[in-house]
């Protein structure tokens, strides 16, 4: 098993670390008349559409 020579500073492992950023999901319009914003390559929760055909029943 590969084992580090020396330890990693505090500086080279919180400059590793700020990379590590939460980012806000890309939403797109949906096809229905609402144009609610839903996640891409998802069936919108509001009408059950996905590429303009009816996945999902409506509740």
């Amino acid at each position: 098993m590969a084992v580090p020579k020396r330890k990693t500073s505090r500086s080279n492992t919180r400059h590793r670390r700020a990379r590590w950023k939460a980012q806000v999901p890309q939403l797109t319009p949906c096809p229905c008349p609402r144009k609610e914003l839903v996640v891409p390559h998802r069936a919108c929760a509001h009408c059950g559409l996905y590429k303009g055909r009816q996945v999902v029943e409506e509740p």
